[in-house]
């Protein structure tokens, strides 16, 4: 047993400890009061009912990740990752079929593994609150077309990158780097063209007063907007969203027909006038290139480490290679990739309250406000989470916070 082994092992354990903490800290938070702003939110039945939602969904979600967590262990421990590589080894030893087959097998075997519990969620838990409208058909052919796209467009990714791996030794990173910056983009850019499509039914917005709001708003903003796009959410779950994606000509704002259900016609401008607000504070330009540096940063990263035998045999593979040291580099690199995702977290918090303003600026703060606590009704959220949770895993401010900064 190495070092880096035990290394491995102690991140792990953390990990689990940390989030553990955490969960635990904020399902304290559930029986809190709720603050005075917030009152008209829910009523004395809705807020039992979002009570037994959390709680339900927190004790649903330490099992999981105590699943997760020892399943980990356990592979570790006993040899699964070479098991597997003396399996694919068995049946070739071409650097990049290996990888293809090592990374399939993990990848099928653990959503395999971890059906039960997502169909638990999904069937029972979401069912029970009366969120869930997927049907089983819809639940396990996404389930395929997932395993589909990842194959076709994760493994062309890494078959690509194992042969710039082969072609260019330890600086194989730039051209990964390259390689992965312009997928990033193009996806950033056909992402709604492309895959949605997989998945959900999009339809243009139909004409009417609805649109003819958006339209006037968007260009009283000096904004062009042509795409604006209807998606059947409720093909799914009850929850509701909106989404802009895409920038220059192929931008588009998406709205989840569960959102024009639940929300009047005001306050479904004024989100839109918040994601508006997104793009003209460039935020869609920051997060892609931050994305594109921190991809940068890793795969330097990963070029230091991946020639380095003890990383592959860390996680008990005692042939190196690429495949493996990739394994062993993501769970060390995991805790720099945490740091980031804080850092991240902040921005995206600090960018939510920004596009709010825009949104009060330019359309009105008390139609935002208004649908800010229906979708919160409706999706049962917590109007009590602990600072250090938010702290940690919430990319918006929490929505005492949004009101009160939408109130000032």
């Amino acid at each position: 047993m190495s070092i880096l082994f035990y290394t491995i092992i102690a991140i792990l354990v953390l990990q689990f400890i940390l989030e553990t903490v955490l969960d635990y800290l904020n399902a304290k938070r559930y029986n809190d009061p709720i603050p005075e702003e917030l009152n008209d939110v829910f009523d004395a039945d809705e807020y039992k009912k979002s009570q037994a939602y959390k709680k339900t969904n927190y004790r649903f979600g330490l099992l999981t990740s105590t699943f997760s967590f020892l399943l980990t262990l356990c592979f570790l421990a006993f040899g699964g990752f070479e098991r597997i590589d003396q399996l694919v080894r068995s049946v070739t030893i071409q650097p990049i079929p290996m990888a293809l087959m090592f990374f399939g097998i993990i990848m099928i075997g653990s959503d395999i593994v971890t059906l039960p519990l997502s169909y638990y969620s999904t069937f029972v838990i979401e069912e029970k609150f009366g969120f869930n409208k997927t049907t089983k058909g819809t639940f396990f052919l996404d389930k395929i077309k997932g395993w589909l796209m990842t194959a076709v467009v994760g493994g062309l990714l890494l078959a690509v990158i194992i042969w710039f791996f082969q072609w260019a030794g330890n600086n194989f990173w730039l051209y990964a780097w390259a390689l992965v910056s312009v997928f990033t983009v193009f996806m950033n850019l056909f992402y709604s063209k492309l895959i949605v499509p997989l998945f959900n039914k999009q339809t243009p917005l139909e004409d009417g007063s609805l649109k003819t709001k958006i339209e006037a708003f968007a260009k009283n903003v000096g904004f062009e907007l042509n795409n604006i796009f209807v998606i059947d959410g409720s093909k799914r779950s009850t929850k509701a969203n909106a989404y802009f994606s895409g920038f220059g000509k192929e931008k588009r704002v998406t709205l989840y027909d569960t959102l024009i259900n639940d929300l009047d016609e005001e306050e479904i401008v004024a989100v839109l006038a918040h994601e508006v607000g997104h793009y003209k504070k460039k935020h869609i330009i920051f997060n892609l290139i931050a994305s594109l540096v921190l991809t940068g940063i890793t795969l330097f990263v990963l070029s230091l480490f991946v020639n380095n035998p003890a990383v592959s045999i860390a996680i008990g593979v005692s042939q190196p290679s690429f495949h493996a040291a990739l394994i062993g580099f993501g769970i060390l690199y995991s805790p720099i990739s945490e740091i980031t995702g804080l850092i991240m977290n902040h921005f995206s918090r600090k960018f939510e309250y920004q596009a709010d303003d825009y949104a009060k600026d330019t359309y009105a703060a008390i139609p935002l406000i208004t649908s800010l606590k229906k979708l919160s009704k409706n999706s049962l959220s917590n109007l009590t989470p602990h600072p250090a949770f938010v702290f940690v895993h919430y990319s918006h401010p929490t929505l005492l916070n949004r009101i009160q900064n939408l109130k000032r």
